[in-house]
């Protein structure tokens, strides 16, 4: 009756990886920096027990003499630093080139036929932007004249924002999903519906964004988990990153809060499978718009809803904590993700405490120790990553 709660802090990372300078994110360290740019400490108790500040390289938070969970970093192998990346490599799918990026915009021969398609006036933007500036400039402009706004970022990304009321949200879903056909075979990692609502001077973006996700080149993890009977849980946007292959049950959320809620629910009901969340606001909300301190009281929040999920853990229940990328909050050069070390930490009842996992090969790992923990066959498991499960068992 194994259980596991599988939570991604999206971009928490842990320090610049030995090749970031060539991604141009030398120096990073999103929970370091954020916790300086915080006043140098970070209320987030549990965190802290649990051996967070035990990691290797995380210099801002204290270690203590036994940790009640095992803990280390992860390497990333893939070519990339975003978020579809990171998962898939997490479920041991590792991508050995990066998705193509448009720093100039989309060409005409990407645009026109999508313009065509869907009846569309036209466009605003397209080229690299910020999501909260490119409202403020462009939203009062798309309302009146019906064209939404296309841009990018270093990601691969085809975002598309348009106001939920004045253009409609189910148009904005359908106009993406024609974009999702046609970018298919320039291999653009994600398109994304940035639905946004209110007037001019006033553009709020809302939770009903939704990810048109490639489908992942080789069987996951969560392909075989599902395959053998597991139960799969996509909490938050997971769904939508594994374009919908190997979950067999989503939950929708809006925000961190929401998503624990939905976890913890899990918890209280649920008594077989893999609970697998992505906690999107560290990353959308306070990541990419440089918020360094509103990043850290996002952590201590999470600290403290922790327990509540601890409280209805069964015996043999494991929580894995990791991220997906980085995404520091006090890197000036863009406000893109940041190419680090993620962390990883472990802990539940069927889990020893106080184990140094150390620094892992491969976000890989994780699949790899989800498919032991579920005992799948050795002939049915991944060819890639390195479990931890024994290192984990109490």
């Amino acid at each position: 009756m194994t259980r596991v709660f599988l939570i991604v802090l999206d971009s928490l990372g842990v320090g610049a990886l030995p090749d970031a300078a060539r991604f141009g994110d030398e120096g990073t360290h999103t929970l370091d920096h954020l916790v300086a740019a915080a006043g140098g400490s970070l209320a987030a108790p549990r965190l802290v027990e649990l051996g967070l500040g035990c990691v290797p390289g995380v210099t801002s938070l204290p270690c203590p003499t036994s940790a009640a969970g095992a803990f280390g970093r992860c390497v990333e192998r893939s070519a990339g630093k975003d978020t579809s990346t990171g998962h898939w490599e997490m479920m041991g799918c590792i991508l050995p080139d990066e998705f193509p990026t448009f720093p100039d915009g989309f060409p005409p021969e990407i645009l026109e036929p999508w313009i065509e398609r869907c009846g569309l006036p036209g466009v605003l933007e397209n080229k690299p932007a910020s999501g909260t500036e490119v409202l403020a400039r462009l939203g009062a402009k798309h309302v009146a004249t019906g064209k939404p706004i296309v841009y990018t970022s270093a990601d691969s990304v085809f975002q598309v924002a348009a106001h939920e009321e004045a253009f409609g949200l189910e148009r904005l879903y359908a106009i993406c999903a024609v974009a999702r056909e046609i970018l298919v075979p320039y291999g653009v990692g994600r398109v994304i519906a940035r639905p946004f609502v209110g007037k001019d001077g006033d553009y709020t973006r809302t939770y009903n964004r939704r990810d048109y996700s490639l489908v992942p080149p080789e069987e996951t993890t969560l392909d075989r988990l599902s395959a053998a009977g597991v139960p799969v849980v996509g909490v938050g946007k997971i769904e939508d990153i594994f374009a919908g292959r190997g979950v067999t049950e989503s939950i929708h959320t809006e925000g961190n809060a929401d998503g624990m809620r939905a976890v913890i629910a899990e918890a209280k009901s649920r008594d077989r499978g893999l609970v697998f969340c992505n906690l999107v606001d560290f990353d959308m909300v306070f990541g990419h718009r440089r918020d360094a301190v509103g990043y850290a009281r996002a952590l201590e929040e999470f600290d403290r809803v922790l327990p509540e999920l601890e409280a209805e853990l069964r015996g043999g229940d494991v929580v894995l904590l990791t991220a997906d990328h980085g995404n520091d909050p006090t890197f000036t050069a863009t406000t893109d993700h940041t190419r680090e070390y993620v962390p990883l930490l472990a802990f539940g009842p069927g889990v020893k405490g106080g184990v140094a996992l150390g620094t892992r090969a491969s976000f890989a790992d994780v699949g790899a120790t989800l498919e032991e923990l579920f005992e799948l066959p050795a002939a049915k498991r991944g060819a890639v990553g390195r479990s931890f499960a024994d290192e984990l068992r109490a």
